[in-house]
Protein backbone atom coordinates (compact mmCIF):
# COMPACT_ATOMS: atom_id res chain seq x y z
CA UNK A 1 0.00 0.00 0.00
CA UNK A 2 1.25 3.52 -1.01
CA UNK A 3 1.93 6.24 1.19
CA UNK A 4 -1.04 8.43 -0.15
CA UNK A 5 -3.94 5.58 0.18
CA UNK A 6 -2.26 4.47 4.05
CA UNK A 7 -3.05 8.17 4.55
CA UNK A 8 -6.77 8.30 3.37
CA UNK A 9 -7.52 5.04 4.78
CA UNK A 10 -6.80 6.99 8.69
CA UNK A 11 -8.26 9.70 7.63
CA UNK A 12 -11.37 7.27 6.71
CA UNK A 13 -11.11 5.10 10.29
CA UNK A 14 -11.00 8.34 11.96
CA UNK A 15 -14.20 9.88 10.40
CA UNK A 16 -15.59 6.01 11.20
CA UNK A 17 -14.62 6.39 14.93
CA UNK A 18 -16.05 9.68 15.66
CA UNK A 19 -19.22 8.93 13.92
CA UNK A 20 -19.71 5.68 15.99
CA UNK A 21 -18.58 7.27 19.12
CA UNK A 22 -21.68 10.09 18.28
CA UNK A 23 -23.84 7.35 17.48
CA UNK A 24 -23.36 5.37 21.04
CA UNK A 25 -23.66 9.15 22.90
CA UNK A 26 -19.83 9.18 23.67
CA UNK A 27 -19.05 12.05 22.02
CA UNK A 28 -22.33 14.83 21.12
CA UNK A 29 -22.00 16.96 18.01
CA UNK A 30 -23.00 20.66 18.94
CA UNK A 31 -26.62 20.83 18.57
CA UNK A 32 -28.15 23.85 16.53
CA UNK A 33 -31.53 25.77 16.98
CA UNK A 34 -34.17 22.90 17.11
CA UNK A 35 -35.93 22.24 14.05
CA UNK A 36 -38.79 25.07 13.73
CA UNK A 37 -37.11 27.54 15.65
CA UNK A 38 -37.00 31.44 13.73
CA UNK A 39 -33.58 31.42 16.10
CA UNK A 40 -30.60 29.77 13.99
CA UNK A 41 -28.41 30.13 11.22
CA UNK A 42 -31.28 31.85 9.06
CA UNK A 43 -31.95 34.63 11.58
CA UNK A 44 -28.29 35.16 13.35
CA UNK A 45 -25.68 37.03 10.89
CA UNK A 46 -21.82 35.26 10.99
CA UNK A 47 -20.13 38.14 11.06
CA UNK A 48 -16.62 38.26 11.83
CA UNK A 49 -15.44 39.88 15.61
CA UNK A 50 -12.52 39.91 16.95
CA UNK A 51 -11.56 39.71 20.30
CA UNK A 52 -9.63 41.19 23.08
CA UNK A 53 -6.53 38.72 22.51
CA UNK A 54 -7.31 39.35 18.30
CA UNK A 55 -8.71 36.20 18.06
CA UNK A 56 -11.41 36.16 14.86
CA UNK A 57 -14.94 34.70 15.82
CA UNK A 58 -17.95 34.15 13.41
CA UNK A 59 -20.80 35.21 15.49
CA UNK A 60 -23.32 32.33 14.59
CA UNK A 61 -21.03 29.55 14.04
CA UNK A 62 -18.38 30.13 16.89
CA UNK A 63 -20.02 32.49 19.52
CA UNK A 64 -23.86 31.10 19.68
CA UNK A 65 -24.27 27.74 18.00
CA UNK A 66 -25.29 25.50 21.02
CA UNK A 67 -24.26 27.68 23.67
CA UNK A 68 -25.77 29.11 26.25
CA UNK A 69 -25.05 32.60 26.02
CA UNK A 70 -25.08 37.15 27.32
CA UNK A 71 -24.44 39.16 25.16
CA UNK A 72 -24.39 43.52 25.99
CA UNK A 73 -23.15 46.34 24.20
CA UNK A 74 -20.91 48.56 26.10
CA UNK A 75 -17.57 50.74 25.14
CA UNK A 76 -14.60 51.59 26.68
CA UNK A 77 -14.80 54.99 26.88
CA UNK A 78 -18.09 55.14 28.34
CA UNK A 79 -18.17 56.88 31.58
CA UNK A 80 -22.02 57.09 32.10
CA UNK A 81 -23.95 53.17 32.69
CA UNK A 82 -21.29 51.11 31.20
CA UNK A 83 -19.13 51.09 34.10
CA UNK A 84 -21.73 49.90 35.95
CA UNK A 85 -23.31 47.81 33.66
CA UNK A 86 -19.71 46.19 33.53
CA UNK A 87 -19.25 45.88 37.15
CA UNK A 88 -22.66 44.24 37.33
CA UNK A 89 -22.22 41.84 34.88
CA UNK A 90 -18.29 40.81 36.94
CA UNK A 91 -20.50 39.69 39.97
CA UNK A 92 -22.72 37.58 37.76
CA UNK A 93 -19.45 36.23 36.33
CA UNK A 94 -18.50 35.78 39.68
CA UNK A 95 -21.55 33.67 40.73
CA UNK A 96 -21.33 31.44 37.77
CA UNK A 97 -17.56 30.67 38.35
CA UNK A 98 -15.27 28.26 36.07
CA UNK A 99 -18.74 27.64 33.84
CA UNK A 100 -18.14 31.14 32.55
CA UNK A 101 -16.21 29.90 29.39
CA UNK A 102 -17.16 26.33 29.97
CA UNK A 103 -20.91 25.85 29.42
CA UNK A 104 -21.68 29.44 29.59
CA UNK A 105 -20.12 32.38 27.69
CA UNK A 106 -20.41 36.31 28.18
CA UNK A 107 -19.89 38.64 25.29
CA UNK A 108 -19.58 42.56 25.64
CA UNK A 109 -19.25 44.00 22.33
CA UNK A 110 -18.17 47.26 21.98
CA UNK A 111 -20.72 50.20 19.97
CA UNK A 112 -17.51 52.39 18.73
CA UNK A 113 -15.06 49.92 17.31
CA UNK A 114 -13.21 53.26 15.49
CA UNK A 115 -12.09 53.52 19.17
CA UNK A 116 -11.88 50.15 20.48
CA UNK A 117 -8.84 48.03 19.05
CA UNK A 118 -8.96 44.85 20.82
CA UNK A 119 -5.92 46.05 22.74
CA UNK A 120 -8.27 48.62 24.39
CA UNK A 121 -11.00 46.36 25.25
CA UNK A 122 -7.98 44.29 26.56
CA UNK A 123 -7.13 47.15 29.10
CA UNK A 124 -10.80 47.46 30.04
CA UNK A 125 -11.45 43.81 30.80
CA UNK A 126 -8.11 44.04 33.18
CA UNK A 127 -9.10 47.66 34.76
CA UNK A 128 -12.50 45.85 36.22
CA UNK A 129 -10.94 42.32 37.10
CA UNK A 130 -12.39 40.54 34.60
CA UNK A 131 -12.00 36.85 34.62
CA UNK A 132 -10.84 34.38 32.04
CA UNK A 133 -13.71 33.07 29.99
CA UNK A 134 -15.76 36.62 29.39
CA UNK A 135 -14.52 38.35 25.95
CA UNK A 136 -14.82 41.55 24.75
CA UNK A 137 -15.25 41.86 20.83
CA UNK A 138 -14.98 44.69 18.49
CA UNK A 139 -15.15 44.17 14.42
CA UNK A 140 -16.96 46.46 11.42
CA UNK A 141 -19.39 48.98 12.72
CA UNK A 142 -22.08 48.16 9.76
CA UNK A 143 -22.21 44.75 10.73
CA UNK A 144 -22.07 45.53 14.86
CA UNK A 145 -25.01 47.65 13.92
CA UNK A 146 -27.05 44.70 12.32
CA UNK A 147 -26.64 42.51 15.33
CA UNK A 148 -27.65 45.39 17.49
CA UNK A 149 -30.71 45.20 15.38
CA UNK A 150 -31.23 41.84 15.16
CA UNK A 151 -31.07 41.09 18.83
CA UNK A 152 -33.26 44.34 19.60
CA UNK A 153 -30.98 46.00 21.76
CA UNK A 154 -31.19 49.09 19.33
CA UNK A 155 -33.14 51.66 19.45
CA UNK A 156 -34.57 54.10 17.02
CA UNK A 157 -32.41 57.57 17.24
CA UNK A 158 -30.35 56.44 20.32
CA UNK A 159 -27.03 57.92 20.73
CA UNK A 160 -24.00 56.47 21.78
CA UNK A 161 -24.26 57.75 25.42
CA UNK A 162 -27.80 56.46 25.90
CA UNK A 163 -27.55 53.35 24.40
CA UNK A 164 -30.36 50.92 25.70
CA UNK A 165 -29.14 49.25 29.15
CA UNK A 166 -30.60 45.68 28.38
CA UNK A 167 -28.64 42.61 27.22
CA UNK A 168 -30.05 39.15 25.73
CA UNK A 169 -29.36 35.66 27.36
CA UNK A 170 -30.43 32.48 25.46
CA UNK A 171 -29.61 28.56 24.73
CA UNK A 172 -29.04 28.51 21.14
CA UNK A 173 -29.61 24.95 21.10
CA UNK A 174 -32.96 24.86 22.53
CA UNK A 175 -34.17 28.36 21.17
CA UNK A 176 -34.83 29.84 24.36
CA UNK A 177 -33.94 33.87 24.16
CA UNK A 178 -34.84 36.24 27.02
CA UNK A 179 -33.96 39.78 27.13
CA UNK A 180 -33.12 41.47 30.52
CA UNK A 181 -31.91 44.56 32.03
CA UNK A 182 -28.33 45.09 32.81
CA UNK A 183 -30.06 46.09 36.86
CA UNK A 184 -31.23 42.80 37.36
CA UNK A 185 -29.99 41.78 41.02
CA UNK A 186 -26.47 39.70 39.74
CA UNK A 187 -27.67 36.56 41.23
CA UNK A 188 -30.69 36.40 39.60
CA UNK A 189 -29.37 37.28 36.19
CA UNK A 190 -26.83 34.20 36.96
CA UNK A 191 -29.84 31.72 38.13
CA UNK A 192 -31.05 32.47 34.51
CA UNK A 193 -27.99 31.83 32.92
CA UNK A 194 -27.21 28.65 35.20
CA UNK A 195 -30.07 27.15 35.80
CA UNK A 196 -33.23 28.34 33.69
CA UNK A 197 -31.37 28.12 30.13
CA UNK A 198 -30.24 24.76 31.28
CA UNK A 199 -34.48 24.10 31.94
CA UNK A 200 -33.18 23.49 36.13
CA UNK A 201 -30.82 20.29 34.64
CA UNK A 202 -28.47 21.07 36.98
CA UNK A 203 -28.46 19.62 40.67
CA UNK A 204 -30.14 22.41 42.82
CA UNK A 205 -28.56 23.60 46.00
CA UNK A 206 -30.28 24.39 49.13
CA UNK A 207 -30.14 28.10 50.14
CA UNK A 208 -31.40 27.40 53.71
CA UNK A 209 -34.31 26.28 55.94
CA UNK A 210 -37.54 28.36 55.98
CA UNK A 211 -37.92 27.86 59.43
CA UNK A 212 -34.82 30.10 59.86
CA UNK A 213 -35.87 32.93 58.22
CA UNK A 214 -36.75 36.09 60.05
CA UNK A 215 -40.83 36.58 60.33
CA UNK A 216 -39.98 40.52 59.93
CA UNK A 217 -37.70 41.98 57.32
CA UNK A 218 -36.97 45.74 58.15
CA UNK A 219 -35.37 47.05 54.96
CA UNK A 220 -33.49 50.65 55.12
CA UNK A 221 -34.18 52.57 52.19
CA UNK A 222 -30.24 53.69 51.72
CA UNK A 223 -29.33 50.09 52.58
CA UNK A 224 -31.86 49.19 49.45
CA UNK A 225 -30.36 51.61 47.72
CA UNK A 226 -26.63 50.70 48.06
CA UNK A 227 -27.31 47.31 47.51
CA UNK A 228 -28.83 47.91 44.05
CA UNK A 229 -26.50 50.62 43.00
CA UNK A 230 -23.17 51.12 45.08
CA UNK A 231 -22.36 47.62 45.67
CA UNK A 232 -21.18 46.36 42.97
CA UNK A 233 -18.02 48.19 43.30
CA UNK A 234 -18.18 49.34 46.81
CA UNK A 235 -18.20 47.59 50.42
CA UNK A 236 -19.07 48.57 53.79
CA UNK A 237 -16.31 47.08 56.27
CA UNK A 238 -15.13 44.43 53.96
CA UNK A 239 -12.37 45.61 51.64
CA UNK A 240 -11.66 47.66 48.86
CA UNK A 241 -12.93 46.03 45.27
CA UNK A 242 -13.36 48.03 42.17
CA UNK A 243 -14.22 51.15 43.88
CA UNK A 244 -12.86 51.87 48.42
CA UNK A 245 -14.66 50.62 51.16
CA UNK A 246 -17.13 53.12 52.23
CA UNK A 247 -17.12 52.31 56.10
CA UNK A 248 -16.60 55.24 58.18
CA UNK A 249 -16.26 57.49 54.77
CA UNK A 250 -18.83 60.17 55.93
CA UNK A 251 -16.39 60.77 59.01
CA UNK A 252 -13.47 61.10 56.71
CA UNK A 253 -15.25 63.22 54.10
CA UNK A 254 -16.67 66.51 53.67
CA UNK A 255 -20.43 66.04 53.41
CA UNK A 256 -21.13 68.83 51.03
CA UNK A 257 -18.00 67.37 49.03
CA UNK A 258 -20.01 63.66 49.01
CA UNK A 259 -23.26 65.14 48.48
CA UNK A 260 -21.05 66.48 44.86
CA UNK A 261 -19.63 63.39 44.46
CA UNK A 262 -22.20 61.28 45.08
CA UNK A 263 -24.93 63.30 42.32
CA UNK A 264 -21.77 64.72 39.69
CA UNK A 265 -18.92 62.35 39.92
CA UNK A 266 -18.01 63.29 36.03
CA UNK A 267 -18.42 66.85 36.65
CA UNK A 268 -16.15 66.70 39.65
CA UNK A 269 -13.33 64.90 38.16
CA UNK A 270 -13.62 67.20 35.24
CA UNK A 271 -12.63 70.10 37.49
CA UNK A 272 -9.74 67.78 38.49
CA UNK A 273 -10.69 67.77 41.98
CA UNK A 274 -7.63 66.74 43.46
CA UNK A 275 -9.55 63.92 46.05
CA UNK A 276 -11.51 62.37 42.58
CA UNK A 277 -8.34 62.19 40.87
CA UNK A 278 -6.26 60.40 43.73
CA UNK A 279 -9.42 58.36 43.87
CA UNK A 280 -9.46 57.75 39.90
CA UNK A 281 -5.63 56.49 39.85
CA UNK A 282 -5.60 54.44 42.90
CA UNK A 283 -8.77 52.89 41.32
CA UNK A 284 -6.97 51.56 38.16
CA UNK A 285 -9.29 53.95 36.74
CA UNK A 286 -12.32 52.46 37.21
CA UNK A 287 -14.82 55.35 36.23
CA UNK A 288 -17.22 56.15 39.31
CA UNK A 289 -20.61 56.65 36.77
CA UNK A 290 -23.17 59.67 37.34
CA UNK A 291 -26.22 57.39 38.85
CA UNK A 292 -28.83 60.15 38.30
CA UNK A 293 -29.21 60.41 42.15
CA UNK A 294 -31.73 62.24 43.87
CA UNK A 295 -31.48 64.70 46.67
CA UNK A 296 -33.24 62.18 48.66
CA UNK A 297 -31.51 59.63 47.28
CA UNK A 298 -27.73 60.77 48.32
CA UNK A 299 -29.42 61.57 51.70
CA UNK A 300 -30.69 58.18 52.44
CA UNK A 301 -27.31 57.07 51.04
CA UNK A 302 -25.12 59.04 53.29
CA UNK A 303 -27.73 58.25 56.37
CA UNK A 304 -27.13 54.77 55.86
CA UNK A 305 -23.09 55.07 55.52
CA UNK A 306 -22.88 57.15 58.60
CA UNK A 307 -24.85 54.15 60.56
CA UNK A 308 -21.95 52.05 59.49
CA UNK A 309 -18.32 51.59 61.16
CA UNK A 310 -12.94 52.75 57.60
CA UNK A 311 -11.82 55.61 55.05
CA UNK A 312 -12.31 56.47 51.36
Amino acid sequence: MNETNSSNRQVWLAILLLATLCLAGIVEPVAAAPRGSPWGANFFPNSVLINQDGKKLRFYDDMLKGKVVMINFVYAGCKDACPLETAKLRQVQEALGDRVGRDIFMYSITIDPKHDTPARLKEYAKRYKVAPGWQFLTGKEAEINQLRQKLGLAEEGEGRSDHTMNLIVGNEATGQWKQRSTFDNPKVLARVLGDELFNFSRPAVADGSYAAAPHTITIDPGEDLFRRRCQVCHTVGAGDTLGPDLAGVTRNRDRNWLVRWLKTPDQVLAEKDPIAQTLFTRYNQVIMPNLRLSDRDVDVLLEYLDSRGGTM
